[in-house]
This record gives structure tokens, C-alpha cells and sequence, in this order.
């Protein structure tokens, strides 16, 4: 497929999320996955001698190909019709990233915290893992931010890029990845050995994007009038204090351009408290998000193009 045709098809998944949203829950690949999890979790109780690292990495493995197979599948059922294959090829690409999920759960927080802070806990936590039912109103307010500014990477950066470096498979895989490491990634004795391999194949996956779009926000923060030196000089000097090696560089540059603080209690403080959190805070980052994304997609298919049109150039200049 030609590079006019990958943007394209990008670009109308795009489209299709932002205007539509999620595709209904039984059909929802993310949904597939999960059940497929679950499954796997009991089979795994049922047999305790099984390697959990070594299960951990098959399921990985399975997921990929099997969601790739399924993808391939449906593709191909509607390859009669060109512009009908596209359009499906676009529907299936949407579902491996969220735009308007990810800023429309920010903004039903937002709503939430303006008529009770109990609704708000309620609402906040179905995006963070941590306890929510003692956060003060700050800090439902830091974790909105964090979450939405983490998964910048997480829903959109990180599968797009990948689905212009490998097609709709790179977008698949990377989603197969990510939903694994929010599963059964975590920490704890139940899940860090069969976590353990899709959490660094997770890791490895988000480390470019997660710097990239650390620097896209500052650059959004250049344009919203933020304060994008302050947004570079946090990211530097905080974007490291997280768990993990990639999620504070989106949040760190966010606590900079707003002048905030970000705090998870016991884990990690980013930025300078310059400016109380409140609920416009959320409004100013959905903004800053928005722009983001919207320069990612500009940037990203450009030096996609550009590249293709170098190694184009080389092919030539060698035949």
C-alpha cells in the first residue's frame, strides 16, 4: 500500500474515533483481548507449575498473531471493493487508539467535581489503579491530569506511530501490548511474573514515543501561550521520578506548562505547585492534549512522507 494510501487511511480512522467513538463493547478488539486474558488466568490457577514468565510471553505472543489472523480476515473479506476495503481497514485501525474516549472521560471528571467530589472519586476511578475513595479535590484533579496526559502516548502516539512504521499490524500488536501491560502488568504477587514480559515489551515500545510526545507538548504549550520554557525545564529535570522509565515525560512537561504539581502520594512529585489545581486545570490540559495531538498527526505523517520520498530517492539513485 502507497504512503498517500497508510496517511489516508489514518486520517479517516482518526475521523471515525473522534466523530463516533469506541465500536460497541462485543465487538471491541480491547474487549476480545480481555476475555481472552481472563480465560487464560484460570488456566493458569488450574495449572500453578506452568513458567509464568514463559506463560506470560506465549499469551503475548498468541494475542498478536491471533488478533493480526482476525484483522487480516475481515480485510480480506471486503477486498472486492476498494473503497469499501478502506473504509473497513479504517474502522478496524480506529480501534486500536482513543482520542475521544480518553478526552471525554476527562471532561465527565471535570463535570463531576463541580456537582459532587463523591461522583468525581467514583468516575476517576475507573482511569487510574490507585484507591480513590479518600482523594481530596486536588488530588482527583492530578490524577485526571496525569491519566490524560500519560495516555497521550499510550491511546494515540504510540499506535499511530507504529501504524505508520508496520500498517494496521503495528497498530495491533503495539494495542495487544498495552492492554496486557494495564491488565496483568502490575507489580503485585498475583501478576508481576506472567506481567513481566508484555510490561517491557510495553517499555520498549513507548520509550521514543513517550519522549516525542513530551516534546509535542511543549511545543502545544508554545502555541496555548503555556509556559513552554518551564513545560522543557520540568520534563528534564522530573520526567525520570516515575516507575516507569516513560509515563513522566508527558506528564512532567504538562505539570511545567501549567505551572502545577503533580502528586501520587508515596510515588512521585512533578512540577512546582505555581498554580493551584481546580477544575479549569482539567480544561487547560484537554486543551493542551487537543493541541498535541493534532500536531502529532501533522509532524508524523510529514516526516512519514519525507521518508518514504529519501528512500524513494535512494532506490532511484542505486538502480
Amino acid at each position: 500500500m502507497d504512503p498517500l494510501s497508510i496517511i489516508g487511511i489514518i486520517f479517516i480512522a482518526v475521523i471515525i474515533d473522534v466523530v463516533l467513538g469506541e465500536l460497541p463493547t462485543k465487538i471491541h478488539p480491547v474487549v476480545f483481548i480481555g476475555q481472552i486474558i481472563e480465560i487464560f488466568k484460570k488456566l493458569k490457577e488450574r495449572y500453578p507449575c506452568i513458567n509464568k514468565r514463559i506463560a506470560g510471553a506465549f499469551l503475548t505472543i498468541f494475542l498478536i498473531i491471533l488478533l493480526c489472523l482476525i484483522f487480516t480476515f475481515i480485510i480480506w473479506i471486503f477486498k472486492f471493493n476498494y473503497m469499501l476495503m478502506i473504509l473497513v481497514y479504517s474502522i478496524l485501525l480506529s480501534t486500536t487508539f482513543s482520542i475521544k474516549l480518553l478526552i471525554s472521560s476527562a471532561s465527565a471528571v471535570k463535570k463531576d467535581l463541580n456537582i459532587d467530589i463523591e461522583n468525581a472519586k467514583k468516575s476517576v476511578s475507573h482511569l487510574v489503579s490507585r484507591d480513590t475513595s479518600q482523594l481530596s479535590y486536588e488530588k482527583i484533579i492530578s490524577a485526571v491530569i496525569e491519566t490524560l496526559t500519560e495516555n497521550i502516548t499510550d491511546s494515540v502516539v504510540s499506535p499511530i506511530i507504529y501504524t505508520f512504521i508496520f500498517g494496521i499490524f503495528g497498530g495491533i500488536t503495539y494495542r495487544v501490548v498495552n492492554t496486557l501491560d494495564a491488565m496483568v502488568g502490575y507489580k503485585d504477587p498475583k501478576n508481576k511474573n506472567i506481567g513481566w514480559f508484555p510490561a517491557k515489551f510495553d517499555d520498549v515500545l513507548n520509550y521514543l514515543p513517550a519522549r516525542f510526545t513530551g516534546i509535542l507538548i511543549i511545543m502545544a504549550a508554545f502555541i496555548l501561550r503555556f509556559d513552554w520554557r518551564n513545560s522543557y525545564n520540568i520534563m528534564v529535570r522530573d520526567a525520570k521520578k516515575t516507575p516507569s522509565p516513560n509515563s513522566g515525560y508527558p506528564m512532567a512537561a504538562t505539570a511545567g506548562a501549567l505551572g502545577i504539581q503533580l502528586i501520587k502520594p508515596g510515588c512521585y512529585n512533578l512540577g512546582d505547585p505555581i498554580n493551584n489545581l481546580n477544575s479549569e486545570t482539567i480544561t487547560e490540559t484537554i486543551q493542551l492534549t487537543k493541541i498535541t495531538i493534532i500536531l502529532f498527526l501533522m509532524v508524523s505523517a510529514f516526516l512519514f512522507l519525507m521518508f518514504f520520498i529519501f528512500i524513494t530517492n535512494i532506490c532511484i539513485v542505486l538502480n
